[in-house]
């Protein structure tokens, strides 16, 4: 059974990037693992892929719609049972003094 990773990204053409060198390449290549990027404006549904809007509540920046984003979350489930990891901004960093 090989390990299946799907990447949604906004930037597919980035991968494998540093996943496709050293031995984490070398296992991609030989077929221990394979590698997916999807691209999240490939689920967005008006004519200019918006992906992006303004922050609830108003502020400087842009965020991911929760709209777009859900629908290419389901859109990369293949409905075996694989873990889902969401990255997100909260929390605690992980830094090296947390690993033990």
């Amino acid at each position: 059974m090989t390990w299946r990773a799907t990447v949604l990204t906004l930037f597919p053409e980035m991968f494998p990037g540093p996943l496709g060198v050293s031995l984490a390449g070398k296992a991609l290549a030989s077929g221990v693992w394979s590698l997916e990027a999807r691209d999240i404006r490939d689920s967005a549904t008006d004519r200019h892929r918006s992906v992006d809007d303004t922050p609830a509540g108003g502020g400087p920046g842009m965020v991911l719609r929760a709209d777009v984003l859900a629908t290419a979350i389901d859109a990369a489930d293949a409905g075996d049972g694989r873990p889902r990891l969401l990255m997100s901004p909260r929390g605690r960093p992980l830094t090296q003094a947390q690993v033990k």
